[in-house]
């Protein structure tokens, strides 16, 4: 029997195999979510547009529009997590998914044990950021500025476009100057739980945030790296 999940969510699952839509879904259903199975990247926009789920379960292999644009376009329009699926191993896929906006990435073949820890970790985090905070104003660190609860980060007057889990790191590394956190704290903190590839995934990340912030890598304004740790913000920012 699955255990409940917390929370659970409304969740829309995206696959133009509809036997793999069905087995995700029924599993979801059995795991306390509700769920609606689409197949094609159109019909999945529209859906999220009319009610926005709490999470969208997206095939990257989708026919007409793939499921880079698809999650391109949801977080154009919304702040719906996506959670994505795809039969490709290539590393150079998953930081592409993870570049437009994506909240994580699965492989096929996968345990759908797996997938459910993976979209309560998603929604757990979704839980967090939601209850950051009224009242949780503005994080001010030399010329960048952050509302945690508005999810907007501002450099030197000029707004930065980062997805939701580019936020949440930068976020995390704001709120302590000075204080190492490890690939491995990050990927507790931000993403919920570990996963074999998870440095090389921080790495990406970080190596965008700073290019979106315009850092210079050799002497960073912000993020610094802890050579054989990982990463902290700079104490004295500017």
């Amino acid at each position: 029997m699955v255990s409940n999940p917390d929370p659970p969510g409304r969740i829309v699952v995206v696959d133009d195999d509809p036997t793999v839509a069905d087995v995700v879904g029924r599993y979801l259903v059995r795991d306390g979510h509700t769920v609606e199975c689409v197949h094609d990247g159109y019909e999945a926009l529209r859906r999220v547009a009319e009610e926005p789920p709490d999470l969208v379960v997206l095939d990257l292999m989708l026919p007409g529009m793939d499921g880079l644009e698809v999650c391109r376009e949801i977080q154009r329009s919304s702040w719906v997590p996506v959670l994505m699926l795809t039969a490709r191993t290539d590393e150079a896929d998953k930081v592409a998914g993870f570049a437009v906006g994506a909240d994580d990435y699965l492989t096929k073949p996968f345990s759908l044990r797996e997938l459910a820890m993976r979209v309560r970790a998603i929604l757990r985090r979704v839980e967090r950021i939601d209850s950051l905070g009224n009242g949780t104003g503005e994080l001010s660190r030399g010329a960048l500025t952050i509302d945690a609860s508005k999810r907007r980060a501002v450099v030197d007057g000029d707004e930065v476009a980062l997805t939701p889990l580019e936020f949440d790191i930068l976020l995390t590394l704001a709120r302590s100057p000075g204080v190492v956190f490890t690939r491995e704290q990050l990927m507790d903190g931000v993403w919920g739980y570990r996963d074999f590839a998870g440095g090389r995934v921080v790495d990406s990340h970080v190596a965008r945030i700073r290019r979106k912030l315009g850092e210079d890598g050799q002497e960073p304004r912000f993020i610094q790296t802890v050579h054989g740790i990982g990463y902290s913000f700079r104490e004295d920012a500017s």
